[in-house]
């Protein structure tokens, strides 16, 4: 009998940013990821969404400040549609990341025990900041939007690290 040779398969990291309405912190998240995901060539192996905890804005586009924030920093979020994380989601991603406590709470009680161990905070990605959250910038000044993208760029960068690796692990055939 011969010995099987171990084939490199890439592994596909799924990924969901999740915050309150999907309009500001997510989507801008969603954003910045896709963007360094497409940078890094790993558009066939890593897909990415986001989602809120709360269905306040279904359907609308993100927040024009988010837009307007992410865009001077090159990423365009113009087409983006806010949408309600959803039972199904639990199933289709391997990480679904909150943007704060909160709706790190809501998505544990939402969550089937067996994917809780999917859900994590984005910031624990994060290599130059030591905030374990991004403050919501909606009902605040531009500056907190700025402060907010600040923080999803540093951990998305961690995070493609995280998804790079996976892309690159050995299977065994």
């Amino acid at each position: 009998m011969a010995k099987r040779e171990p084939l490199s398969m890439a592994m596909n990291t799924r990924v969901l940013f999740v915050c309150m309405g999907n309009i500001c912190r997510s989507a801008m998240a969603e954003g910045v990821f896709r963007h360094l995901v497409r940078q890094a060539g790993l558009e066939d192996v890593v897909k990415v969404s986001s989602a809120g905890t709360h269905a306040f804005h279904v359907g609308e586009a993100p927040d024009r400040r988010a837009q307007a924030t992410a865009a001077k920093r090159g990423f365009d979020i113009s087409d983006m549609r806010a949408r309600r994380v959803s039972e199904k989601d639990f199933d289709a991603f391997d990480l679904i990341l909150a943007m704060d406590w909160d709706n790190l709470g809501l998505l544990q009680q939402m969550a089937p025990k067996k994917d809780h161990h999917k859900i994590q905070l984005l910031m624990r990605f994060a290599t130059e900041h030591e905030s374990a959250t991004i403050a919501d910038p909606y009902y605040g000044a531009q500056q907190g939007f700025d402060q907010a993208l600040d923080l999803i760029e540093d951990a998305c960068a961690g995070l493609l690290d995280v998804a790079r690796r996976r892309a690159t692990q050995v299977a065994a055939a």
